[in-house]
């Protein structure tokens, strides 16, 4: 009996480390709303709804083993705003978050909205990503998100670290420009507007963004991650590296990556910055936060009053 023990014991072991070994990057829950089309089959949108979620869950993006803990809370929200002639136009906004060290909470770290997701998609058509040409265009979105959220997750914990997963998604923008369907090309291309996914990932890859990038993993490493130790010094490392998004704006007023940013850190920044910070910490972070984000003027103040 004490050997049957040991042997059921070592399997449980050695299932666990390979769970763990084979754990996804991402805890991906991927919802269509299709409550703005009437007269179709509603049967369409659940099918394709399945099949993404598959996608997603089925497929490891990385090289990188992740825990069961590590993984990143991802999640796809797929607005259908027309289907017509098996063309579906959509909106699509994507979230993550990561864990922050030593606590239960997390800490959100990308919050986008895409307004140009179209793609051609009959029921039961199988989605699947060829890595020679993404010529299945929802599923190179997809793709392009997964690496985009994979690579600031690793931004978060090292230096530069997502580099590699920016240069997949980089991959699959230059290779998705040469659709010859205009419909589906919309959003991968180059210079025809400042907030679409080649614009996001041209901003990730391009040098004179590193500080932003450095400032992105102090944030999370040197700053969040150790206010489980001591929350002063976590909150004044971030409080310190704020003016990076002053001269980010300064340099590059229309960054997509400095919206993107704001979109997700908005609400924690005036969580950490109201009550118990220093005065000066609390106008110093007002100033610069009103200089680049003077549309949340009022949602700033009550890092200036403190309450």
């Amino acid at each position: 009996m004490n050997k049957l023990i040991r042997i059921c014991f070592i399997i449980s072991l050695f299932t666990i480390a390979l769970q763990e070994m084979n754990a996804q990057e991402l805890k991906t829950k991927l919802t269509i709303n299709s409550s703005k089309i009437s007269g179709t089959n509603k049967s369409v949108f659940e099918t394709l709804e399945t099949s993404l979620n598959e996608f997603l869950l089925d497929r490891k993006w990385t090289d990188l083993i992740y825990g069961e803990n590590e993984r990143i809370d991802c999640n796809f929200l797929l607005v259908v705003n027309s289907y017509t002639d098996e063309i579906m136009t959509c909106e699509l906004q994507v979230t993550a978050n990561r864990p922050v060290f030593g606590s239960s909470y997390t800490t959100p770290l990308f919050n986008f909205r895409d307004e140009k997701v179209n793609f051609l998609y009959k029921e039961f058509d199988q989605i699947d990503l060829n890595t020679s040409t993404y010529d299945n265009n929802i599923a190179a979105i997809l793709a392009y998100y997964a690496y985009v959220v994979i690579g600031l997750d690793l931004d978060s914990y090292s230096r530069l670290g997502g580099t590699p997963a920016f240069q997949v998604a980089e991959q699959i923008v230059n290779q998705s420009q040469t659709k010859s369907n205009d419909v589906e090309a919309s959003g991968w291309k180059a210079f025809d507007s400042d907030r679409n996914r080649y614009a996001l990932i041209n901003n990730l890859m391009d040098d004179r963004f590193k500080k932003f990038r450095n400032f992105f993993y102090d944030y999370h490493r040197l700053g969040l991650d150790i206010m489980s130790q001591n929350v002063d010094n976590g909150r004044a490392k971030i409080a310190t590296g704020l003016p990076v998004l002053k001269e980010l704006k300064r340099q590059h007023p229309s960054s997509i990556l400095l919206v993107t940013f704001l979109d997700a850190k908005n609400d924690e920044l005036i969580n950490m910055f109201t009550g118990k910070a220093p005065d000066s910490e609390r106008k110093s972070v007002y100033e610069i936060l009103v200089d680049v984000n003077p549309s949340a003027i009022n949602r700033y103040e009550t890092i200036k009053t403190g309450r």
